[in-house]
């Protein structure tokens, strides 16, 4: 099951960001493993922003977990026993709704693709990623014609911005940035093939049992 977001990731990512790249990585790992990939869920817990960005459209934790309870819920009345959540934010509260489901015997995964350890050439281990050189990577590998790479702008958090990030604080985005973190400036799609291999083989050894390369 794909989990993506709505939401802002910069002017020079499109709003399905997160999305575009979970449901790539859920038509690969489908077609490799014979796995039945479920229908997109566009929607998640949006980081907050300071101030409105036109497009962005989320849900409030406990939406997301209630609808994501009677999908899975669904499925499983129907025979599905085991379920693989993939997702591309790593926000608490979004994090949350994903990771605390109930069923009567299926067991569920949430895969968090950026929890995956990443190289040090990403940047500071305390920026999140959010529309910054991973993200953007990922995207012109995956499809570049979706990055606008001449709206690029760099930005560096503060520590406190970071944290408040990370745990969902209020206004999350702080006003006068890009609306991303990072240096989406250095990005390159030979980066975002090396990163999505990464991901990719990660799950693929850790949840779907394949032998690593």
């Amino acid at each position: 099951m794909p989990v993506g977001t709505t939401e802002q990731h910069g002017p020079h990512l499109p709003l399905g960001c997160d999305t575009i790249i979970v449901e790539r990585l859920a038509s690969d790992l489908s077609a490799e493993f014979g796995v039945l990939a479920a229908p997109t869920v566009e929607y998640g817990v949006n980081a907050g922003t300071e101030e409105p960005f036109a497009g962005s459209a989320g849900l409030r934790r406990k939406t997301l977990h209630r609808l994501m309870n009677d999908l899975v819920g669904s499925w499983e009345a129907g025979g599905v026993r085991e379920f693989v959540i993939l997702t591309a934010h790593g926000q608490d509260p979004h994090q949350e709704a994903l990771s605390t489901l109930r069923t009567r015997e299926a067991v569920v995964r949430t895969v968090d693709i950026f929890a995956i350890p990443l190289s040090q050439e990403n940047g500071p281990d305390d920026v999140p990623v959010h529309g910054g050189p991973v993200d953007t990577s990922l995207l012109l590998y995956i499809d570049g014609g979706l990055v606008a790479r001449d709206q690029a702008r760099d930005f560096l958090p503060t520590p406190r911005e970071a944290r408040r990030y990370r745990h969902g604080g209020a206004r999350a985005i702080p006003r006068g940035t890009p609306g991303s973190f990072g240096r989406p400036t250095t990005a390159t799609a030979d980066e975002g093939a090396r990163l999505y291999g990464l991901i990719y083989d990660r799950i693929a050894s850790r949840v779907f049992r394949r032998e690593p390369a």
